[in-house]
């Protein structure tokens, strides 16, 4: 049986408005509705997973064309490669949706995070998202959810991902 596509939502903002901190408290409700969650992270900054001089670093810098840290009941692989997002979401496990920081030129729906004392404009353009998570109201025709509280966006979120949705755009 061909297991159903993970629902991906990339979520936009700028850098220091609070993507991570809100994505750490979203998680949480998703999975408490029941839902696998998986996140995939743009950083803009260059990876840097391990110190030079450890073992898994010296292995990338003697010329592995791939390095995987197996620990416990984890296990990190980095490859010498940016890869696209579609060969990420490929290669996850299976997870009912996936939450994307980064990647805002790409095709899936897009969540804008927007902080008034940020002191940005939104990082999307608001007519094209499927939602706005913010702190002070904004005209738009997605529907709104408070930044500092995520249930409401998690409860949307499942309510699409089983089907009980109204099409984007008719949110009231």
């Amino acid at each position: 049986m061909k297991r159903q596509a993970p629902d991906v939502y990339v979520f936009a903002a700028y850098s220091g408005t609070g993507k991570t901190t809100y994505l750490t408290e979203l998680i949480p409700c998703l999975k408490a509705r029941g839902l696998r969650v998986a996140a995939v992270k743009h950083d803009v900054h260059g990876l840097s997973l391990d110190v030079p001089g450890k073992d898994s670093r010296r292995l990338a810098e003697a010329g592995a064309d791939a390095v995987a840290v197996v620990s416990g009941g984890e296990c990190l692989l980095v490859e010498p490669a940016p890869l696209p997002l579609e060969t990420v979401l490929r290669r996850l496990p299976p997870a009912d949706i996936v939450l994307v920081e980064g990647f805002k030129d790409s095709p899936w729906p897009k969540i804008a995070l927007y902080r008034q004392g940020a002191g940005q404009p939104p990082a999307a353009d608001l007519a094209a998202c499927a939602a706005l998570v913010t702190d002070t109201p904004l005209a738009c025709a997605c529907p709104v959810f408070p930044l500092q509280d995520p249930a409401p966006l998690a409860a949307w979120l499942a309510d699409r991902r089983h089907g009980k949705e109204a099409p984007i755009g008719h949110h009231h």
